[in-house]
């Protein structure tokens, strides 16, 4: 199994910044993939970002230039940098982990992180 915690989230003013951290821990071999996601209400869950162990980093056209997603190998945590936030980045943020075990692939949610982007 691998759990995860998030931190970070709360209430920021338009134009604001937040930084979003998921730690992962559990037994498993390796990080395959990682990436945030977020959920408004009455909304889908939509792709924020995704970033491989190689460090390559894929992001949705609305949050470009705007956000940005790392990780640390050695913690198991992903981060994601957000700038220059707008209302309509307001919902709850989800990171997510693949990764490989014993037998085989696992996919894993965190447990949401509300952001809310207001004056």
């Amino acid at each position: 199994q691998v759990q995860l915690v998030e931190s970070g989230g709360g209430l920021v003013q338009p134009g604001g910044s937040l930084r979003l951290s998921c730690a992962a821990s559990g037994r498993f071999i390796s990080i395959n993939a990682m990436g945030w996601y977020r959920q408004a209400p009455g909304k889908e869950r939509e792709l924020v970002a995704t970033i491989t162990m190689r460090g390559n980093a894929n992001y949705a056209d609305s949050v470009k230039g705007r956000f940005t997603i790392s990780r640390d190998i050695a913690k198991n945590t992903m981060y994601l940098q957000m700038n220059s936030l707008r209302p309509e980045d307001t919902a709850v943020y989800y990171c997510n982990y693949d990764v490989r075990y014993l037998y085989g692939n696992l996919n894993s949610w965190g447990q949401g992180t509300q952001v809310t982007v207001s004056s």
